[in-house]
C-alpha cells in the first residue's frame, strides 16, 4: 500500500488529522446550546435553494450520475436531520431512568472518517456534518474520486458556516485528491468510520482495524396485494412507485427495483404505472437493455447506473419515448426469480421489474424471499396493503431492516415527515447485509455513551417465579 501513496499525500493527510485533533479539543467542550447553533448554521448554509441547486447540478455534471431536478429535492433530508438533532440531547446527561437508577451521558466518538459515495456526494457529508457537530465530533471526508470537486465544495461551505459562527473550520475537512489507498490510511487514523457506499468500500472499512458502521446493498421490493382494489388505491400505489423509482434516476438502494403484484390487480396496476410515466418494454427490447446493464456473469455495468430511460435505451439501441419516466420489464412469476434472471437483481437505474403472484399472500412472501436471496437482503422492502394480517406477516418474514407501508420506499426508508424513521443518508442492513446494525445510522451512532448506575431497591424475583416449571424445591440451598 505504501507504494500507492506518496509521501506528499501522507504528509497532507497527517496535517488534516493534526488539525482535526486540535479542533476536537475545542468542540468537545462546547455546550448543548453551542453545538445546536452550529447544527442550525450548517443546515441553513446548505439548505439555501440556490446553493443546493448549484451543488446538485455540479454533482450530476461531475459524476455523470443522477437527475438534476430530483437531486435538488434531497436538501429536504437536511431539514429532517436537523429536526431529529434539535429534539435530542448530546451534551451531559442525555437520558435519565429514575426507576432503574440509570443516567446516560453523551460523549464524543472523536475523529470520524466519512467515506462518501459517488451517488450522494453532497447529501452524505452535509447530513453527517450535522450529526457530527451535534455529537461534538470532528470529521474528515474521503470523497469518491469521481466526485471529489463537488464534495470538497460542499465541505468548504460547511467550513464557512462553522467559521462564521466562531467555531474552528477544521471540525469538518475533506481530502482534496482521494484514492483507495489514502482512504485506508485515513480510516486507520480515525476513531470511527462511517462508510456509505458499495460492498468493496464497506468491506475495506470493516478491515481497517477501526470501529465502523457500514451500509449494505439494496434491491428494494414492494408487494402490492389484493386490497389495492380501487382506482384510488391503484393510482396511489403507482404514484409511490414512480416517486421512488425516478428519484435521482434510481441511484439509491431504496428505490423500487421490483414489484410483486397480486394477479387480481396486476393488469390495472400496469396501466396505472403507464399513466405515471412507465414504459413497458417488449421481450426483445428487454433483452437488449439487459445486455447493457449486466455482463454475461451478472455483474452490474457502471455505465448504465443512474441514467435516464432515454439514455438507457440509447445505450442498448432501443427507442424510448421522450415522455417515459422509467422503464418496466415483465419478470413473470416465481420462475423469473433467481441469480440467472438478472432483472430480479438490483438495478440502480430507471428500470423496474414486474412480477405477478397468484393465490394467497404466502406466495407473495415466498417470491419476496427468493428475490432477496438474489440480492439486497437486509436493506428494505415495501407493501401496499390495508390488511393488517398481511402487514404483520411481512414484518415477521422479510429479511430486511426496514419496511415501508403505503409510502414511497426511497423517501420513507431514510426518514420522512410522515413516518418515524430516523433521518439519515446511511442505512445499516444488519448481519443480512454484512453490517453491525440493522437500523438507520443516526445521532446515537456518532456518540459514546457513559452509563451511570445509582443503587435501587433490589430487583430480583423469587426463584420460583424466575424458573417457573423448572423450579425445584430446595434450589435456594443448593
Amino acid at each position: 500500500m505504501a507504494k500507492e501513496v506518496t509521501q506528499a499525500q501522507l504528509d497532507e493527510l497527517n496535517e488534516l488529522v493534526k488539525r482535526a485533533r486540535a479542533a476536537q479539543k475545542v468542540i468537545e467542550n462546547y455546550t448543548q446550546e453551542e453545538v445546536d447553533k452550529l447544527c442550525r448554521a450548517i443546515a441553513a448554509k446548505l439548505y439555501n435553494g440556490k446553493v443546493w441547486a448549484e451543488l446538485s447540478d455540479e454533482a450530476v455534471d461531475e459524476t455523470g450520475l443522477g437527475d438534476k431536478v430530483t437531486k435538488r429535492n434531497k436538501r429536504n433530508k437536511l431539514k429532517l436531520i436537523l429536526r431529529d438533532c434539535m429534539r435530542a440531547k448530546s451534551v451531559g446527561a442525555i437520558e435519565v431512568d429514575e426507576e432503574k437508577g440509570i443516567t446516560k451521558y453523551g460523549k464524543p466518538a472523536g475523529l470520524l472518517a466519512i467515506l462518501v459515495p459517488t451517488t450522494n456526494p453532497c447529501l452524505t457529508p452535509a447530513g453527517q456534518a450535522i450529526y457530527c457537530v451535534k455529537a461534538r465530533d470532528v470529521m474528515i471526508c474521503s470523497p469518491h474520486p469521481r466526485a471529489k470537486n463537488v464534495t470538497n465544495k460542499c465541505v468548504d461551505l460547511i467550513r464557512e458556516a462553522l467559521e462564521e459562527n466562531g467555531a474552528p473550520a477544521d471540525i469538518v475537512q475533506c481530502i482534496k485528491n482521494p484514492s483507495i489507498a489514502l482512504t485506508q490510511y485515513l480510516m486507520e487514523a480515525a476513531d470511527l468510520v462511517i462508510a456509505t457506499g458499495g460492498k468493496a468500500m464497506v468491506h475495506s472499512a470493516y478491515s481497517s482495524g477501526t470501529p465502523a458502521y457500514g451500509s449494505g446493498a439494496g434491491n428494494a421490493t414492494v408487494i402490492i396485494d389484493d386490497t389495492a382494489n380501487t382506482d384510488e388505491r391503484i393510482k396511489e400505489a403507482a404514484m409511490n412507485t414512480r416517486i421512488s423509482k425516478t428519484a435521482d434516476f434510481g441511484s439509491g438502494c431504496s428505490c423500487d427495483g421490483n414489484l410483486v403484484i397480486h394477479e387480481s390487480v396486476y393488469d390495472r396496476m400496469v396501466e396505472a404505472l403507464k399513466a405515471e410515466g412507465g414504459y413497458l418494454l417488449s421481450d426483445e427490447d428487454a433483452e437488449k437493455i439487459k445486455g447493457v446493464m449486466w455482463d454475461d456473469e451478472g455483474h452490474r455495468l457502471p455505465q448504465t447506473v443512474a441514467i435516464s430511460p432515454q439514455k438507457l435505451g440509447e445505450a442498448a439501441n432501443v427507442t424510448i419515448p421522450e415522455e417515459a419516466k422509467f422503464l418496466m420489464v415483465s419478470g413473470g412469476g416465481k420462475e423469473g426469480i433467481g441469480r440467472e434472471h438478472f432483472f430480479s437483481s438490483e438495478k440502480l437505474t430507471t428500470l423496474l421489474t414486474l412480477f405477478k403472484y397468484e393465490g394467497d399472500f404466502s406466495n407473495a412472501l415466498e417470491m419476496m424471499q427468493a428475490i432477496f436471496e438474489v440480492g439486497g437482503k437486509g436493506h428494505s422492502c415495501g407493501l401496499y396493503s390495508f390488511d393488517d394480517d398481511h402487514i404483520n406477516a411481512l414484518g415477521e418474514a422479510a429479511p430486511v431492516s426496514r419496511i415501508m407501508i403505503r409510502q414511497p420506499n426511497n423517501k420513507g426508508n431514510s426518514g420522512s415527515p410522515t413516518n418515524g424513521m430516523p433521518a439519515t443518508s446511511s442505512m445499516g442492513c444488519g448481519t443480512w447485509g454484512g453490517n453491525i446494525v440493522s437500523e438507520n445510522i443516526a445521532l446515537k451512532h456518532y456518540m459514546n455513551i457513559t452509563w451511570l448506575a445509582r443503587p435501587i431497591k433490589e430487583d430480583m424475583p423469587s426463584l420460583e417465579d424466575l424458573f417457573q416449571e423448572f423450579y425445584v424445591e430446595g434450589m435456594e440451598q443448593e
